[in-house]
């Protein structure tokens, strides 16, 4: 079956699941965790059981800290936001917690504003940086392709795969975390970069497929339709890509059926990034190799 003849179909779908996340990403909004914007986070677990978060939230406000933000974490515990905390104020609001029932803070971390601003800003350095690396190196490899698609061709397809690939789970994450209350940090950073790559290989192993016979057909003289040649590639490589996607998804499943909670959102967003990476790889990325050649033959 050639996928490529049917690209117009695909193009349609991306673009409404694209215009989901995006919609989801503008309405609800990616809130930032305090790696961010600074701020203290606490988990504090009850040893009987938790009393109402309302109530939890009253005997805060006691102390004098703004707002705060108060949300369960498994049976018996809660997480507490607040503003980036003194020793005094933290101890202020352990006390408070323990005149009521039996408590035992299980963890603390303090960020102050400004290493939460450098650390949001070296975040988006460096998923600007792998984008210009991977654009740079497939600029590099696809060097003596130049018929019909120059080699930047394939690399600006790619910067369109990427952006593909960043939306689809920032908005997924936008939705999780409105009904979650999850929040982006560090991990979720991890995830994004870790996908780039991951889409990138898939993509290149079609690309080079792509190269190969278009190195062939010029070597033995054939006149085979670009179009043609691009379906043939994606047949070729479809069975392998997803073979591969299936085993990591098979593994991210496990880690969000078993794994621990503070890693549940990274594999959601990793497994989520996955199939659509594996879908805009097989049939985004080569099928929009083929306008783009009409356009350079016309020019």
């Amino acid at each position: 079956m050639n996928i490529a003849i049917h690209r117009t179909v695909y193009f349609w779908i991306t673009g409404l699941i694209l215009a989901a996340a995006f919609g989801a990403t503008l309405f609800f909004g990616l809130p930032l965790d305090i790696d961010f914007t600074g701020g203290s986070l606490m988990q504090v677990g009850y040893q009987n059981e938790r009393p109402l978060l309302a109530d939890i939230q009253k005997q805060i406000a006691v102390v004098p800290l703004g707002v705060i933000s108060v949300r369960a974490s498994g049976a018996n515990a809660v997480s507490i936001r607040t503003r980036t905390l003194t020793p005094f104020e933290h101890s202020a609001v352990l006390t408070v917690l323990s005149q009521s029932a039996s408590t035992t803070e299980l963890s603390y971390t303090s960020v102050g504003p400004t290493l939460g601003g450098q650390f949001a800003h070296k975040a988006l350095w460096a998923i600007l940086a792998v984008a210009l690396a991977i654009i740079l190196y497939i600029a590099f490899a696809f060097r003596k392709v130049s018929r019909p698609v120059p080699s930047w061709g394939y690399g600006l397809t790619v910067i369109a795969i990427l952006v593909h690939d960043l939306i689809i789970p920032a908005g997924f994450f936008a939705i999780l975390a409105h009904f979650t209350g999850a929040r982006v940090d560090a991990l979720f950073v991890t995830a994004l970069l870790a996908l780039l790559g991951y889409s990138v290989n898939d993509t290149i192993i079609i690309f080079d497929r792509i190269r190969e016979h278009l190195a062939r057909n010029e070597k033995i003289g054939s006149k085979e339709l670009f179009e043609q040649t691009v379906g043939k590639s994606i047949s070729e490589t479809m069975t392998r890509s997803i073979n591969t996607s299936l085993t990591v998804v098979l593994a991210l499943l496990s880690l969000v059926i078993l794994g621990a909670s503070a890693t549940r959102v990274f594999a959601f967003v990793m497994l989520v990034g996955v199939i659509a990476g594996t879908y805009s790889s097989i049939l985004l990325a080569a099928p929009l190799l083929i306008p783009l050649a009409r356009y350079f033959v016309k020019k």
